[in-house]
This record gives C-alpha cells, sequence and structure tokens, in this order.
C-alpha cells in the first residue's frame, strides 16, 4: 500500500484519471466542434477578433501548428440549431451616438446653471428673505415663527423669499426609526411641507441634504412643478437684473465647505475669499447663525457673507453631543437698493429679522417714490 508520504513519487496506476486522454473539444458559436483547417488538429483557442469595416469575426489559434485562421474547420456539425432572435440592445455605434447626445445636453444644462438670470420686475429697492433649514415636521420647530414671516413677506411690497433646504425631516432607511421620535407621521410631514412651499412665492428655494434623501422621484421638485422660482438641489447661483440696469448676484447654497470653532460663518466667508466675487453669499445646514461683510480690494465689491440658523429651536441631537445655542437669526433679509454702487455699503443692507427688516423696505420704497416725482 503507497502511504500519503509517497504519492508524490509514486508513478504507478491508483486509478486517477489521465487528463492527456481526455478529448479536447472546441466550439463555435453554433456549436459546431471546430478543428485546425491546416493540420486538422483539434486543440485550437480563441485568438482575438478581426476587424474589418463596422464587424468583428473571432479568429483562432492552432495549438498545434501555430497557424492563425478566421474560418475554422468544423470537425463535427451541431445536430440542431436555434433560430436568430433579435437582440433588445441597439447597436453600440447608436448606443454611442446616444451617449454623446446625453452627455451634450448634461453639459449644456450644467453650464445654463452657472449663473441664473432672473429679471427682477419691481421698481426701486427689494428685500429676500432667507429662510434657514424649515424642518417643519419637528416637533422642535416654532411653526408659529415660521407663519408669522410668511405671512409678513406676503404682505410686504418688494419682499422675496428664498429657502436654503431642508423643508422637514424626511427620514428614511435606517433613519426612518426616528419617526417614532415625532409626533408628526412621514405623510403628515409632506402635507406640512407642501402647505409650506406653496405658501410663498419663491424666488429661489435649495434642495438641503435631508430634502435629497428621497432620490430621484423628488417630491420637493413635484410641488414646485408650478412655481416660478429656481428649484435646485444643493445650490443655486443667481443673477438679479433690475429694472435700472443694475446687477445683483446671490450665491445660495445648503452649505459652504469649511467650519471653525472660533467663527460660524467661516465656510460662507471663505468663499468669499476663495473667489466668490458675489454681493450675497448664504447657507444653512449647521443650525448656527454667522456674518461678516467682506470687501474685495480690487474691485471695490462688499460681499454679505451669511450662515444661517434652522427654525428647529429644539433639538435633542444638538443636546446629545453637547453643542452650543448660536442660533441668532434663521431668516435674515437683504435689503437692496439698486440706486448704489458695488462699493457702497447702502447697496445691501442686511437686518436679521423680518418684522424689523418689512418696516425698512417700506419706508426704503416710499422714499424711492418720493425721490421719483
Amino acid at each position: 500500500m503507497v502511504g500519503l508520504t509517497d504519492l508524490s513519487t509514486y508513478k504507478g496506476d491508483i486509478n486517477m484519471p489521465n487528463q492527456n486522454t481526455t478529448p479536447h473539444i472546441v466550439k463555435d458559436g453554433d456549436g459546431n466542434v471546430i478543428g485546425c483547417p491546416f493540420c486538422n488538429a483539434r486543440s485550437i483557442r480563441k485568438d482575438g477578433f478581426d476587424y474589418k469595416k463596422s464587424k468583428k469575426k473571432q479568429r483562432w489559434k492552432c495549438n498545434a501548428c501555430h497557424r492563425k485562421t478566421l474560418r475554422p474547420l468544423i470537425v463535427e456539425e451541431n445536430p440542431f440549431k436555434v433560430e436568430d432572435l433579435e437582440t433588445e440592445d441597439i447597436p453600440v455605434e447608436d448606443l454611442i451616438e446616444h451617449r454623446l447626445k446625453l452627455y451634450k445636453q448634461k453639459q449644456t444644462a450644467k453650464d445654463s446653471r452657472k449663473l441664473v438670470n432672473i429679471d427682477i420686475k419691481v421698481n426701486g429697492p427689494i428685500g429676500i428673505a432667507h429662510f434657514g433649514d424649515p424642518h417643519v415636521d419637528d416637533d422642535g420647530t416654532d411653526l408659529s415663527q415660521i407663519i408669522l414671516y410668511t405671512d409678513i413677506i406676503n404682505n410686504t411690497e418688494g419682499m422675496f423669499a428664498g429657502n436654503l433646504g431642508d423643508i422637514q425631516n424626511n427620514w428614511i432607511g435606517r433613519l426612518a426609526t426616528l419617526y417614532g421620535q415625532q409626533s408628526t407621521s412621514a405623510k403628515e410631514s409632506w402635507r406640512l411641507s407642501e402647505y409650506f412651499v406653496n405658501k410663498l412665492n419663491w424666488l429661489y428655494l435649495v434642495a438641503g441634504n435631508h430634502d435629497v434623501w428621497s432620490g430621484d422621484g423628488d417630491p420637493l421638485e413635484f410641488i414646485m412643478r408650478d412655481h416660478q422660482g429656481l428649484y435646485e438641489r444643493w445650490g443655486a447661483r443667481m443673477n438679479l437684473r433690475f429694472p435700472n440696469g443694475k446687477e445683483i448676484r446671490i450665491n445660495a447654497r445648503h452649505t459652504f465647505k469649511g467650519n471653525s470653532m472660533w467663527n460660524t460663518a467661516h465656510g460662507v466667508a471663505k468663499a468669499v475669499q476663495m473667489g466668490w466675487k458675489d454681493h450675497i453669499l448664504t447657507c444653512g445646514h449647521t443650525h448656527v447663525s454667522g456674518y461678516q461683510v467682506l470687501k474685495d480690494p480690487a474691485s471695490g465689491l462688499i460681499s454679505h457673507a451669511l450662515q444661517v440658523a434652522s427654525f428647529k429651536i429644539m433639538d435633542n441631537y444638538a443636546d446629545k453631543l453637547g453643542l452650543d445655542d448660536k442660533n441668532i437669526f434663521n431668516c435674515p433679509v437683504t435689503i437692496i437698493d439698486p440706486r448704489y454702487d458695488d462699493d457702497d455699503n447702502r447697496l445691501i443692507t442686511t437686518l436679521f429679522n423680518p418684522v424689523v427688516a418689512a418696516d425698512y423696505l417700506k419706508y426704503l420704497r416710499s422714499d424711492y417714490v418720493k425721490a421719483k416725482k
């Protein structure tokens, strides 16, 4: 008996199959057994493709004589052949042409959003109220404050509204369990969101991370379908064109990259210093307030950098992490008086409360009317 340690040196027959005696069978795409047309050997293998014009044909190489062929010898014909069926796929040339068109359209769409022109049809000064994260369905949100501000905007001539994202919590996936920690159901959350969105004629509305969790089937985009305002995910850059020819650029995002423990407006202010030459830059997301005014020494442009807090006043998550209350304002209003130049501090006035801003805007507009007489 052969021991296990002797198997590596044993050369006798232990009833193991000899792989060299197994016939080598190669079949073509039709199931025919094929071989070399030159030496009749069956030991052939695929050797890439031969391309002529737009057609591609399999090339074969013989392992015995090493010659290549596009027409292998049919040694044994397949006894049956299934009818050729039409493929569901379009020709690759058509696919490439389609992909090129899609890319061109996508690039055109992206380019059109680099700076979106918005024609302001109101003469004189206007105001824009920038809503921080509303989270209208959260138990910790001051809904009465949201309703108050929307009423003020609707009743103040020349005042517009923008939103910086996170209309509601929109818990999804594993976060869906958090609906158990709020009294509002998922269905009620969308009803509140729709009411809030339809309450105002938005100049712009930006979707934040909570909003885009819905995926490609974006309910907010559907709700905004009848609105004339600009709706974009993550951010929107606008160029307001006033009747007197003045242009004001607004860069509104859910968030700007960058944080500092010493400066709550660090991210949005850094955007100004890193090259965004806009009159107003504003964002939300972090639920804290911050404000800086910066001047470009080369052009004289004065930029207002606004980090806007949330209407979610009570936040268990913030309490858990021990985050300080830095909510100073959640709906600042930028008053724009198009009569002044970019380097004049009267061009844009930032007020932190819509109630005060409405009174100031009324004063400016009455002053504008008097000056026109």
